[in-house]
This record gives C-alpha cells, structure tokens and sequence, in this order.
C-alpha cells in the first residue's frame, strides 16, 4: 500500500546516484524534518528531527544529484512505502522510504536558478523550436520594427 505524502526538511548528505541493469538512474538521500512544538509562554523550540529515506529515479534522478546538496531545505512530494525485510539475526523489519515524484529546492530561505532541460523529443527534432522560457522573456526586446522608413503598417 502506498499514501500520498509531502515533507519539508534538510538534506542531512549529499544524494547518492547509482544506475540499475537497467540504466535507469535512480538517487537515494536523506531528509530530516524538524519537529517543533509550543513551550510553555507559547513560543516554538525545536523538539528533534524525524529522518526520511528518500528515492528519485529517471531524470528526477539525475538533476537531484547535479543540483542539490547537503543541507539545501528541499520539498519532497512523493509515495510513502514500506519494506519487509529481515535483518542479520533473522528479525523481521519494516522500514519506510518516499519515492519521489518530485522534488524541490524551498525557497523560504534561499534563492534558486532553475535551467530547464532539453526534452528528449526537442533532442530527436532539432528544426524545431523549444518553447520560448520566462528567461527568453527577459532578454532584450528585439529592434524597433516601427524604425523602419515603411509606407505601410508592418501587420
């Protein structure tokens, strides 16, 4: 069984990326959330952190490995899962990990630049066009079309 889940914590190490047989890439790193409560005057204190195993394939993979480090609050969105499995003595565990599905930098105390990656379709067609991104927007505005010495409107 899989529940949908959102956490916003700090990467408590940088990700670790490794490719399956497959040559799928999956990252594998830690977030720790803090925990706070009220004292008594009705202030916040810190009251520990819960630590979460977190797992990001495919190219959500690789651009978590390329962009974050440890430390960076993050927000993660993903499927909270667990695993049976047994430990040295023969116990029976549980543990439980986060696929992500997506992950991201928290801008509440940091600023981030975000570069878009080339899509693989825009890879496989070159002739044609990507998207126009916010940061083409703010590129200097073509020369003035209304310099030209026209007789007619130029629409």
């Amino acid at each position: 069984m899989t529940t949908p889940i959102t956490i916003v914590g700090a990467l408590g190490a940088d990700p670790e990326i490794r490719f399956a047989k497959s040559g799928k890439a999956v990252a594998s790193f830690q977030v720790a959330v803090n925990r706070r409560k009220r004292d008594q005057s009705g202030g916040w204190i810190d009251d520990g952190a819960d630590w979460f195993s977190v797992q990001a394939w495919g190219t959500l993979a690789e651009n978590v490995a390329e962009s974050l480090t440890k430390g960076i609050r993050v927000i993660v969105t993903g499927r909270l899962e667990s695993r049976d499995w047994q430990d040295r003595e023969g116990n029976k565990r549980t543990s439980w990990e986060i696929t992500a599905q997506g992950v991201g930098a928290d801008l509440s105390f940091a600023t981030a630049t975000v570069t878009r990656n080339q899509r693989a379709d825009e890879q496989r067609r070159p002739t044609q066009q990507a998207r126009p991104t916010r940061q083409d927007a703010r590129q200097e505005p073509p020369a003035d079309p209304w310099a030209n010495a026209q007789s007619e409107a130029p629409f």
